[in-house]
């Protein structure tokens, strides 16, 4: 009889992921949710109602609004996904028509069409602030803590589960799409101006990472004290996520010291070609995915772990060139509907080489994180990169229609002479945000799923778990996250490791 390690084991082994078009399908539901979110506000500021409201119903609002769509959407309602999508576009089309027949304009010359869009197009947004990089990243990190809880529950798709050698899965996207993440906002993608030589900034992202060093070696003596069931053939014996986050920041670091940042694009494509052509000519891919014997030293017991961490750097490569893109600054509400058409377009462009790669080369596979592995990321990040920017359009149009601005996370009119009291009020509103709480500790919030999560597994019997009781945990397990994370940023607390 099996234990209940290698039944957990083999629960998560030997899947082959589900379409890239419900992956992308995916891609609508948040931004559809933050649309939902936002219209709500404006119409209950509409109907007299003070804003912002006390800090629990912001709470609550954006859980059940945000996190609960997400957790149900990977769980009960999975089946039926493109229902769920199709309804939230619905009800939002509604409030959208109704804010807009109550709230426009009514002098003759302003009812035009193409005078309120062209009004519209030459508005200005507040050039200090990208929110659909913030929301994305933090999107990104909300939907890895779900899952990687959600997974030990039968009542997560198999096919939502990361793949054992080839195939996409939702939880491979995820893995690509956290060093994406992560490269849209580190230094040289924001322009920031850094003093010291290029070394010691090399120097100072080495020692910055020894959070994950200390995270990756706590997984690891965790995992092997505690008995916890592992899939060695995602990473290998020693390896995990934590090791390949480090060894990429550190490794891209110094080729963005080496070579120019604006030719990012270039060192991806040439790292991820590379790769695959060492993957194809060389017995590499072979000593991965037939890697039986893990006797033979550190490498050879790791095999998966350190030869994707090439793949993770084209991808972290590739972030950067897109995160120089978006991150410059704009003002005017045409540019910004300019960079989604250009989003839409280089999705378009990656998705079409994938097609040709996977046809004349081999299908994607997370666990030697291949070239086609990286088209995939890439092209998915920027499809929903464009729809989350789409969601920020919407949103702006509706606060200028309505004069309802007090809907966070999402772009304020620029105004040549804001009084303090509506600065303050911006503030505050942004104090009282899920998601800005989420994007100011992310790697504590990251930290803290991990840590509730191998809770959770102890006390809670996974495995034959019904699926009322799965998401009763699923949504506990994420309130609780989000309430810690939620007070410490009431609080205005940043938890920095270095």
């Amino acid at each position: 009889m099996s234990s209940q390690k290698e039944l957990k084991e083999a629960f998560v082994s030997n899947l082959n992921g589900t379409s890239l078009g419900e992956v992308a399908l995916g891609s609508f539901l948040a931004p559809l949710c933050l649309i939902s979110r936002g219209l709500f506000l404006i119409l209950y500021h509409l109907g007299r109602g003070a804003l912002p409201l006390p800090w629990i119903a912001h709470l609550v609002l954006d859980f059940s609004m945000i996190i609960l769509p997400l957790v149900l959407s990977c769980t009960v309602l999975s089946d039926i996904l493109h229902l769920v999508i199709l309804g939230l576009m619905v009800v939002s089309g509604a409030m959208l028509c109704y804010i807009y027949r109550t709230k426009r304009p009514t002098r003759p010359r302003e009812t035009s069409k193409d005078t309120v869009a062209k009004s519209f197009f030459q508005s200005h947004v507040q050039c200090n602030q990208v929110p659909f990089v913030t929301i994305f990243r933090v999107l990104v990190n909300v939907k890895t803590a779900i899952s990687i809880l959600a997974v030990d529950f039968s009542v997560f798709p198999r096919r939502y589960a990361k793949t054992e050698t080839y195939g996409t899965g939702v939880m491979d996207f995820g893995v690509g799409a956290y060093v994406l993440a992560n490269a849209l906002v580190c230094p040289e993608a924001r322009r920031k101006e850094v003093s010291g030589s290029k070394l010691s900034q090399v120097v100072k992202q080495l020692v910055s990472v020894w959070p994950l060093v200390i995270l990756g070696l706590a997984r690891l003596v965790s995992v092997k004290m505690s008995g916890y069931h592992e899939h060695v053939s995602e990473y290998g014996m020693h390896w995990n996520f934590f090791f390949t986050l480090a060894i990429v920041r550190v490794v891209a670091s110094v080729l963005l010291a080496l070579f120019p940042v604006n030719r990012s694009w270039l060192l991806a494509l040439l790292i991820g070609g590379l790769y695959q052509v060492t993957l194809e000519m060389s017995e590499l891919k072979y000593s991965i995915i037939h890697n039986n014997d893990r006797t033979g030293g550190f490498l050879q017991a790791n095999m998966e772990g350190v030869s994707s961490v090439v793949g993770y750097i084209a991808i972290y490569m590739a972030g950067v060139q897109i995160g120089l893109y978006v991150m410059r600054p704009r003002t005017l509400v045409k540019e910004w509907i300019r960079v989604i058409w250009n989003l839409l377009l280089g999705s378009a462009v990656l998705y079409t080489a994938l097609i040709l790669c996977q046809a004349s080369v081999e299908p994607v596979s997370r666990r030697m994180a291949n070239l086609p592995f990286c088209l995939w990321t890439i092209a998915q990040s920027m499809f929903f990169l464009s729809c989350l920017a789409t969601a920020d359009v919407i949103l702006f149009f509706m606060k200028t229609v309505s004069g309802c601005v007090l809907v966070s996370s999402s772009w304020y009119p620029c105004r040549k002479e804001a009084s303090v009291s509506e600065e303050k009020m911006e503030k505050k509103v942004e104090g009282l945000c899920l998601i800005q709480a989420v994007n100011r500790n992310q790697l504590l919030f990251f930290m803290l799923a991990n840590l509730l999560t191998g809770i959770t597994n102890v006390l809670v019997d996974t495995f034959n778990s019904s699926d009322y009781i799965s998401v009763c945990v699923l949504l506990s397990y994420m309130f609780i996250n989000s309430f810690a994370i939620y007070i410490l940023h009431l609080m205005k607390i940043t938890v920095k490791f270095w």
